[in-house]
């Protein structure tokens, strides 16, 4: 599809194509026999039955008013605009934009390959069926409106806006997506949210997205960056435009030549933007003759707009990062109980009236209007043992330490508080700390000294790092030696900016193993269980364990304590930054002390930005492995007495249903060359599960006969037949308590089963995996190896500023710059987990 002017330049803009294969339709409905299209907005079309070949290439007139530049005169007074400017409204005349449209037949996608896969017969073309129906989904979706994200839909109701400050909205809309299940074809809705503009005059989300009252300190470059590529209506020719960039000038500087007619000639004159709208529109620019100018032109043609005469149209995504605080509102407020998140589906599902689309009924789909039945189990907590040989009964998921001491608790000695925060009292924190200590089974010795940070040192300008550097060099000074452990108060709890340069001080150039924490709003006392929490992580850091699987202990985990068994968590952590030359950070987590699978270390690195696959498992340099299994394998054999892992369990989070395979044939298969480089005879068998959180499968259980009446499902809660895939081994776990909103079970994918595992024990392991996070008193919602690969990549990311990267990073040649390498863990705490 391509507009036809001297360019012939290929459509921009999924709105626009959407409309011209609209127009198309309309236009030659006799000519194309009233079929119906499936339009992806891109360059995918398809119909039930094939077109009639009376050509290929259509010409579509689209009526556009927003290219219009001719109005009528007006007089000062006589009218206001929605901006506030004086003027008539006007009538403009519609320009006409003539497309051209080359329909050209590529393949057919046989709908019946959807059924024999649903009979257990192989096909290559169901996932391209799916696709199909799919788009039948959106197209619905976009001829009511809506903003589409992926698979999911957002009108405008502002019954499901939610203010997130900064001139940002959450929007609540719903997930529609078809999946192939072991019941048939099934329809997977769910409630989704997404981050839009706030509609209204630039100028006013400018000055609340920069949280300042005065236009006048505006920062411009913040600006730009923000509104690139967001439309904008005009406010005296209600024209739409999407903005390109700013000016380099004001109003009153910037100038550009105006055509301006004098009876049948025109003569060009060079003027500024402020004469040019006083003059030819009356119009007396008040706040923005000062500012820059909007411009809404071409690269090689501009176009300029006054930024009080412009306001941003509603239902645009806000594709900037959000700040925690954002964040931390957005999810909070997004919660749904079980009950009100099954009657918004229900009401969404009602709405949408998928069952009056005509594809969907020439494709023979018809949509029930009751929610999925389906049975599930709920599975036993394993018993933990703590201290003393006790056990730890977990009730819901959830146990305590009460009365109770770690299983192997660490000596913590030689050892200092550090204070940048003035709300708490360190010298209190440190005796209760103690007192907390010796109920749970540590011996903690009073701390050599408390480290209270110069006030001076907050009010001084610098740097974060300059705060630390000279915290660091007081240590130094004033310990007779290193430290073996310090604890730090740090001044906020979100989004510190203390908190990566001192880990970076303490793990990478000091080999101290750290601890922070932060003041909490309104606590002013730290109970038991916050002193117990707290000495969770510092006794894992140390090397120590807190609770431990009975069957861990007992060598009763079938398969896995028979033989030695390695298992690894896999993650891939990308910027929330849309920059594309910002690096990714891949972490990988091995367990260790076979026949233990509660204690782990990790190898982390930088990789591409956004690549999701690890390419660097296996990285040969100069005839020596550097990669990331390496390390865990020969720690692994330390750690087990000189023993070689027979068995390998890779948990692998963060990918689709369309890379599993890449996950073998890339990741697997670099893993076997690490294991082969170490060892030529050596051939240990692999299982290999993808866990996903990141999908719209939800469960309800219902509280009594009443169907709208529900809950969440119990913990421990299986459900692996009627949703699961026709072909695939694949199961749902709700491991965990849901105590807020509606819980979200992990999608576990068995990819590749070279140890035999039954489906019972598989799942048990699982549900085992899921109590042995040594941070916390509960299960969690996913295996622990990948929640801790997750927390290693996070954390070692604060170690460089990556996000203050920026695109000019990149050589004048266009080349992207080398990735830079994470600077390397001390060996003192290489193989801790830090993480924890």
């Amino acid at each position: 599809m391509y507009e036809n002017d001297k360019n012939n330049k290929q459509v921009d803009g999924m709105g626009v194509r959407r409309k011209v294969i609209d127009k198309l339709q309309e236009i030659y409905a006799s000519e194309l026999t009233n079929v119906n299209f499936a339009y992806d907005g891109d360059k995918s079309l398809f119909t039930i039955g094939a077109l009639p070949h009376v050509k290929n290439v259509y010409t579509v007139v689209v009526e556009d008013a927003s290219s219009a530049k001719v109005a009528t005169s007006m007089t000062p007074g006589e009218n206001k605009s929605p901006g506030g400017s004086d003027m008539k409204r006007m009538k403009r005349p519609f320009q006409v934009r003539i497309f051209k449209v080359e329909l050209s037949f590529a393949g057919t996608v046989p709908m019946d390959s959807i059924a024999r896969v649903i009979r257990g017969q192989e096909s290559d073309n169901y996932e391209k069926a799916i696709q199909v129906l799919d788009i039948i989904l959106r197209q619905n979706s976009a001829k009511k409106g809506c903003l589409l994200v992926r698979q999911s839909f957002f009108d405008n109701s502002l019954s499901n806006s939610i203010d997130l400050h900064g001139g940002i909205k959450g929007l609540q809309g719903y997930h529609s997506s078809f999946r192939l299940t072991q019941s048939g074809l099934s329809l997977n809705v769910d409630v989704s949210t997404t981050t839009i503009v706030r509609p209204g005059p630039v100028i006013d989300f400018l000055l609340s997205n920069q949280d300042i009252k005065d236009i006048r300190r505006i920062n411009w470059g913040k600006a730009k960056d923000v509104l690139k590529s967001l439309r904008i209506k005009t406010t005296h020719t209600n024209a739409e435009f999407k903005i390109f960039d700013l000016s380099e000038k004001s109003c009153s500087e910037q100038t550009f030549l105006w055509k301006k007619r004098n009876g049948n000639s025109s003569d060009a004159v060079e003027i500024t933007v402020y004469e040019y709208f006083k003059q030819h529109w009356h119009i007396e620019l008040k706040q923005s003759a000062h500012l820059p100018c909007l411009n809404v032109g071409k690269p090689k043609r501009s176009n300029y707009l006054p930024i009080e005469l412009c306001y941003l149209v509603s239902l645009q995504r806000y594709k900037k990062a959000l700040t925690v605080l954002q964040r931390s509102s957005l999810v909070e407020k997004s919660r749904k109980n079980p009950s009100k998140r099954k009657s918004d589906l229900s009401s969404a599902l009602k709405c949408s009236n998928y069952n009056s689309d005509a594809m969907l009924r020439r494709c023979g789909i018809l949509i029930a209007s009751e929610f999925a039945q389906v049975d599930g189990r709920i599975l036993r907590a394993p018993t933990l043992k703590a201290g003393n040989d006790q056990d730890l009964i977990a009730r819901n998921g959830r146990w305590n330490f009460n009365n109770k001491k770690l299983i192997d608790p660490k000596q913590v000695n030689r050892w200092a508080a550090v204070n940048f925060s003035t709300r708490w009292n360190v010298q209190d924190l440190v005796q209760g700390l103690i007192r907390c200590g010796e109920m749970k089974g540590i011996k903690i010795e009073s701390a050599h000294t408390i480290f209270e940070e110069n006030l001076q040192m907050r009010d001084l300008p610098g740097t974060p790092e300059n705060r630390v550097d000279n915290m660091m060099n007081q240590i130094h000074q004033r310990l007779p030696g290193r430290p073996t452990f310090l604890l730090c108060v740090l001044p906020v709890r979100k989004n510190c900016d203390i908190y990566g340069p001192w880990k970076r001080k303490c793990l990478v150039e000091s080999g101290i193993v750290t601890q922070c924490m932060a003041p909490e709003y309104g606590r002013t006392k730290l109970d038991d269980q916050y002193l117990t929490n707290l000495l969770l992580k510092i006794n894992a850091k140390l090397g120590g364990l807190n609770p431990q699987l009975q069957i861990e202990r007992n060598r009763a985990i079938p398969l896995v304590s028979r033989n030695p068994t390695i298992i690894f968590g896999m993650d891939v952590s990308h910027s929330v930054a849309k920059k594309s030359n910002i690096p990714s950070v891949a972490a990988v987590v091995g367990s260790l002390g076979w026949p233990l699978i509660s204690r782990y270390r990790a190898s982390v690195c930088t990789q591409s930005p956004k690549l999701e696959m690890i390419d660097s498992l296996f990285k040969l340099e100069g005839g020596k492995d550097n990669g990331l299994i390496r390390e865990l394998l020969l720690d692994f054999y330390s750690s087990t007495k000189r023993q070689k892992p027979e068995q390998i369990i890779i948990f692998r989070d963060g990918v689709g249903e369309g890379q599993f395979n890449q996950v073998l044939n890339i990741e697997l298969d670099q893993m076997v060359k690490a294991c082969k480089f170490l060892d030529d005879s050596w051939f240990p068998r692999f299982t290999v599960i993808v866990a996903q959180k990141n999908h719209h499968t939800r469960f309800f259980v219902p509280k009594g006969p009443r169907d709208d009446n529900v809950t969440n499902v119990p913990a421990g809660t299986v459900v692996d037949t009627g949703i699961c895939h026709p072909r695939n081994y694949d199961f749902y776990m709700c491991a965990h308590a849901g105590m807020i909103g509606t819980t979200r079970p992990t999608h576990y994918h068995v990819l590749h089963d070279e140890i035999g595992f039954s489906p019972d024990d598989l799942q048990e392991l699982v549900h085992s995996l899921s109590y042995v996070y040594q941070k916390s008193t509960s299960a969690i919602s996913v295996v622990a190896p990948v929640y801790y690969a997750h927390l290693a990549a996070a954390q070692v990311r604060q170690f460089v500023r990556f996000d203050d990267m920026s695109e000019a990073a990149s050589s004048a040649s266009g080349t992207p710059s080398p990735l830079p390498e994470l600077p390397r863990l001390h060996e003192n705490v290489r193989s801790s987990m830090f993480f924890c």
